[in-house]
């Protein structure tokens, strides 16, 4: 294995807050207009998006096939191909989250939950967190998605969905990453 990289502050790259307003607020999400003090000195503003964070899962059966769902997406005007995956809610813990997400969507409850990884979706404009969760052990239950999202969900082989990926027919950020990883990983094992 390669030698980590570390993570740590550079005040020559770093940028000053001096102040944040407010300028939406939506059922999702918040939109902040921040002043902020180049470390050259000069002044800009940048707006951030501000979401509550999100989890997604890969849930695996024992033949090796990942539970995917398809969903029509509002901001692509189109059906996506996904893992299961939600916000948070206020309080809850991101593991109870992809629980909760992955039956509400599969009506699948997972056994085992692996912690993959935590990704910044748009690091440039917002400060969203999705946490990518592997699920193995599985049993079936109903789902019973939110009123207002409809998803179907079907079973396709990993090799299958990483040949999406890399194809591009799959453009889901979340999947495209949790996918890849779980493939790193099962070469890994």
């Amino acid at each position: 294995m390669g030698e980590l990289i570390e993570y740590f502050e550079d005040p020559a790259i770093s940028e000053k807050i001096l102040s944040s307003v407010r300028s939406f607020e939506g059922r999702l999400v918040k939109v902040d207009s921040v002043d902020i003090e180049l470390p050259n000195g000069h002044k800009t503003q940048h707006e951030v998006i501000r979401h509550p964070g999100a989890v997604c899962v890969i849930a695996l059966d024992d033949q090796g096939r990942v539970l995917i769902v398809r969903q029509y997406r509002t901001a692509l005007e189109r059906v996506t191909i996904e893992v299961p995956a939600g916000k948070i809610d206020p309080g809850e813990d991101p593991e109870d989250a992809v629980r909760r997400e992955l039956a509400e969507e599969t009506g699948y409850a997972a056994g085992q939950i692996r912690r993959l990884a935590s990704i910044a979706v748009a690091v440039g404009y917002s400060d969203e967190i999705i946490h990518l969760y592997m699920a193995t052990d599985l049993v079936p239950g109903s789902a019973h998605p939110d009123d207002d999202e409809f998803v179907v969900a079907e079973w396709v082989s990993i090799e299958s969905l990483i040949d999406s990926v890399l194809d591009g027919r799959i453009e889901d950020s979340k999947t495209v990453i949790a996918a890849l990883i779980c493939d790193a990983l099962r070469h890994r094992m």
